[in-house]
């Protein structure tokens, strides 16, 4: 199929992209560069545009004949959503309408929609499925789940049907070490150890040492990004077979604390991590762990690449090879 891809040239998309690529499907890349790299645009046709923009959004779906949507864009920092949920707002819920009406103008009737477990927001039980309530505890999430109740209507009203993936922590980078994970500002734990272990941050600060947790510190489910876009082949082939609208959960099953994993950093590395003690910051809920049966059972998901060290020594080949 052709797919339009949008925030293809951001982290999870364009690993998308590659494994759409792989699997035989032609990837169309939608993107602002506004987060998004254009050198991670590796596969495929690259449109650089606003999600905003309905009639080039249409013009574009016309031209490449485009059969299905991957949506990626969005903005995605919960910190910030907090400070500017304006943006966040914008963005994310009305660029996905903008989106949706496009798809409706063009006749587009499948969407694979990068959701996140923020839709959650504080767990009642661990691990968590997805009959969990949804109930958000920051604008980002807020924003996610809005998009993910539109889904379900314009299903009723228009019959596009769609797979809402609920990511935990995305990590690594292309075993093949094409592209990987780049951001500014970066966020994530595992690339800001490896920044520390290279040198190009003083140091990583560790946010509470108080949880109810095996060593004190946060525990997070991690999943490598290639099994993430891994899922999402497998989401739109379902798709295009006529499955009915669902959504999953993705995360590997397994919490790691944040002293395990800059452990295993050091591990992988062979350089120590420099770290600071801080306080906790607020909202952060002591353990995120993913039930994710649903899709390994719907779907025949299998995560390739399951080891915490896998997913660093990944993670690690592409930080080095940059410098």
């Amino acid at each position: 199929m052709n797919v339009l891809v949008t925030g293809g040239a951001g982290y999870i998309g364009s690993h998308t992209c590659k494994a759409l690529a792989r699997a035989k499907h032609s990837p169309v890349v939608y993107d602002n560069l506004s987060c998004g790299h254009e050198w991670a645009v590796k596969w495929g046709a690259f449109e650089k545009a606003d999600l905003a923009d309905q009639k080039k959004l249409i013009e574009v779906i016309r031209r490449h004949r485009i059969e299905a949507v991957m949506h990626f864009a969005a903005s995605c920092y919960v910190g910030e959503s907090v400070t500017k949920p304006d943006l966040y707002y914008q963005n994310n819920v009305l660029g996905s309408l903008t989106l949706l009406n496009a798809m409706r103008e063009t006749g587009v009737k499948r969407l694979v929609f990068s959701s996140t477990c923020a839709t959650y927001g504080n767990p009642i039980r661990i691990p968590i499925d997805e009959s969990h309530p949804q109930r958000p505890v920051n604008p980002y999430g807020n924003t996610k789940l809005m998009v993910e109740m539109m889904l379900h209507d314009f299903q009723l009203a228009y019959g596009i049907r769609s797979v809402s993936l609920r990511y935990f922590n995305a990590t690594g980078a292309d075993p093949e070490g094409e592209i990987g994970e780049t951001h500014q500002p970066e966020t994530h734990l595992i690339p800001l150890a490896l920044e520390a272990a290279l040198g190009k941050r003083d140091h990583l600060t560790i946010f509470g040492q108080d949880f109810d947790t095996k060593d004190g510190t946060c525990q997070r489910d991690y999943i490598h990004v290639s099994d993430l876009a891994t899922a999402h082949v497998l989401a739109l082939n379902a798709l295009q077979n006529g499955s009915a609208s669902s959504a999953y959960n993705l995360g590997s099953g397994n919490g790691f604390s944040v002293k395990e994993v800059i452990s295993t950093v050091e591990r992988v590395t062979g350089r120590k991590v420099p770290v600071e003690l801080g306080a906790r910051r607020p909202g952060d809920p002591p353990t995120l762990v993913a039930e994710s049966s649903k899709i390994r059972r719907e779907l025949a998901w299998k995560p390739e690449f399951e080891s915490l060290e896998t997913m660093v020594e990944t993670a690690w080949r592409w930080s080095a090879s940059r410098g």
